[in-house]
């Protein structure tokens, strides 16, 4: 007899049948951890269902939904990445405008928790640590929040991750779940049935100020690409953060993403979205240039600190650029297949 275990719960089928101590005990042949597509995956997607959308739009489509194929499924050639978003996301019949109480209470026994975990952390889109997010979420310490904080990250709606040359209890926890972001930053207390609500939307402020953010879960949740692009795909590195709060000596700063090498040098990404070729002015180099210095200074790294650009287009090499740009890695490169 073959048993093929398939679904969303990760946590319910690592319980039961991986960790099983009755008759399943050691008899798991293959495990398969089935991603959502990335970019490469995604866009092939949409070849196959002959969907001429660019790679810009591609991403905002990305944006919404994530590399879930069941939700990628609801696109149909003929209309544009926009007027998709408010079909699917912003109508009320749309698949995506009411999916997000229900993906949570479907998955997980006492989904209120959960639900809890991810607002929290949507709230705080840099992450926090454990006790903030005890504290931020209302739920009580204790077994109950551990374990649907595990269930969250057995699942792929949250990212743990080590700030640099801190300890593991120090680690930080991300929302990168991008519908669920999505839904809670637009979809939610939208007005239901108002016409072209997403072609609104992104043309106000606000959808800059949240693409950027957005770009930048992208690019953590595409570091293979990344690392290719740099050519570190045979180097050892470690993706982190690192956070200085300010004080009499140095100011503040926050690197939401950088590469560590065991080759002398840390990579401290910067990441920007936009519609066309960014532009480096004076003072955004000095902005870049303030926080190197800062990192290099509060953690007397003996490694070179140099900056790497995560663009959509390709910056415009001018003076500035030159100053202090190391190196770029634009959307072109995130589409690149890490299995080839």
């Amino acid at each position: 007899m073959l048993l093929i275990a398939c679904g969303s719960a990760a946590s319910w089928i690592k319980k039961k049948l991986l960790k099983s101590k009755g008759g399943l005990y050691n008899r798991v042949t293959r495990r398969i951890k089935l991603q959502p597509f990335n970019l490469h995956e995604t866009e092939l997607f949409c070849r196959q269902k002959n969907l001429k959308f660019t790679r810009y739009y591609i991403i905002q489509l990305y944006m919404a939904m994530g590399g879930i194929p069941f939700y990628l499924n609801e696109l149909y050639a003929g209309k544009s990445v926009p007027q998709l978003i408010d079909e699917i996301c912003f109508a009320p019949t749309g698949l995506l405008y009411d999916e997000y109480e229900q993906l949570y209470y479907s998955l997980f026994k006492n989904a209120a928790n959960h639900v809890a975990i991810i607002e929290a952390l949507a709230r705080h889109p840099y992450g926090l640590l454990r006790n903030q997010l005890v504290q931020q979420s209302g739920l009580p310490d204790g077994g109950t929040f551990t374990r649907a904080l595990d269930e969250l990250l057995e699942s792929g709606f949250i990212l743990k991750y080590s700030p640099f040359r801190k300890k593991q209890k120090d680690s930080i926890y991300r929302l990168i779940d991008l519908y669920s972001l999505f839904y809670l930053r637009f979809i939610k207390g939208n007005t239901a049935g108002q016409a072209n609500t997403w072609q609104k939307l992104s043309a106000e402020s606000s959808f800059a100020a949240w693409s950027g953010y957005a770009y930048e879960n992208i690019c953590m949740l595409h570091t293979p690409q990344i690392l290719w692009k740099l050519g570190l795909s045979g180097t050892i590195t470690q993706v982190a953060s690192w956070h200085h709060k300010g004080d009499d000596e140095m100011p503040g700063a926050q690197i939401d993403l950088l590469i560590d090498r065991k080759d002398g040098f840390i990579n401290l990404c910067e990441a920007k979205f936009s519609n066309k070729e960014f532009v480096i002015t004076k003072d955004y180099a000095a902005q870049l240039r303030r926080k190197r210095l800062v990192f290099e200074h509060v953690t007397k790294t003996k490694k070179s600190a140099v900056t790497t650009l995560l663009t959509t287009y390709p910056a415009i090499q001018n003076k500035y650029y030159l100053e202090e740009i190391h190196s770029e890695v634009s959307m072109e490169d995130l589409f690149y297949d890490d299995e080839r």
